[in-house]
């Protein structure tokens, strides 16, 4: 079985900064048995928000004009 992150998003709320994302279930045969599964988690690690800040960082230097 495979689970595979299909979409995700970091955004900051009253908690802190949480990690919604969605996700695919894929058995052995390479058959979909489950998609546009949710989850999320709140980022405690100081290492992933660094990691959360550095993707800002890059997306930030990318708006366009």
């Amino acid at each position: 079985m495979i689970k595979k992150i299909t979409a995700f998003s970091i955004h900051t709320t009253g908690e802190g900064e949480r990690a919604a994302f969605t996700y695919s279930i894929i058995d052995e045969n390479g058959h979909v048995t489950a998609q546009n599964k949710r989850a999320e988690v709140i980022l405690l690690d100081p290492d992933i928000l660094s990691a959360a800040n550095d993707i800002y960082s890059f997306l930030q230097e990318r708006i366009p004009e």
